[in-house]
């Protein structure tokens, strides 16, 4: 049985609860200390809006080291098009807060994915979605040629999904605050891709064009 609203709503206040009785109590001077100070994160990461998906967790990091941004398919429109939540998240993070790092992080089981990768007609009722999907048009061609070229008949979602991490991370790249802090020396970047059930964090190695995971070091399994 689905939900009803009003179970959603004192399902979250449970939680809140939860928190200030227990999370709150054990993590009271870093909370303390993320109030009383200017927030300093050292990482941008713009990730899919996807509920599954909890990069504080994931990173272990703690209250006022991540600046985050969310939206379907981690998206970054090219700069100049599409101006808005994400272009100002960009240059606030990267001018203001002086982040260090940025992070393009998709995931396995993408909703977004597998609609661009059916391209059919169920989007048409989410015409806004449809649209905001545009941005990842130039990767479901890649893609397809990259299958292709392996004798695959068809587009996989995992290499949809790797593909739409390096072209948002080329997007990311013509915001004039991405490129001139990266030309200073002050800014690096990186493509992640989320298996949300195995745990893994796979990241794009530039030398080998390759995402690798994190679990292992030279194609060993990282002790545990």
């Amino acid at each position: 049985m689905a939900m009803q609203p009003d179970a959603a709503l004192e399902r979250l206040k449970e939680g809140i609860r939860r928190f200030q009785t227990e999370t709150y109590p054990q993590n009271k001077e870093s909370y303390q200390t993320a109030a009383s100070t200017p927030q300093k994160p050292h990482t941008l990461i713009i990730t899919c809006a996807d509920s599954r998906i909890d990069v504080e967790t994931i990173t272990g990091s703690q209250p006022g080291e991540i600046f985050a941004s969310r939206n379907v398919g981690n998206m970054v429109p090219p700069y100049g098009e599409m101006m808005g939540g994400v272009s100002a998240v960009i240059e606030y993070a990267v001018d203001a807060l002086k982040v260090k790092h940025a992070v393009v992080c998709g995931h396995m089981d993408c909703g977004a994915m597998k609609a661009l990768k059916a391209n059919d007609a169920s989007l048409d009722a989410l015409p806004t979605v449809k649209s905001w999907l545009k941005n990842a048009a130039a990767a479901r061609s890649v893609a397809a040629s990259a299958d292709s070229a392996k004798g695959s008949d068809g587009i996989s979602l995992p290499s949809l999904t790797e593909q739409n991490v390096l072209l948002q991370l080329t997007h990311l790249q013509t915001h004039p605050s991405v490129r001139g802090a990266m030309a200073r020396g002050e800014l690096t970047i990186s493509g992640w891709v989320y298996d949300i059930g195995s745990g893994d964090v796979l990241i794009h190695n530039p030398d080998t064009d390759r995402f690798e995971s994190t679990l292992t070091r030279d194609g060993e399994e990282a002790a545990a």
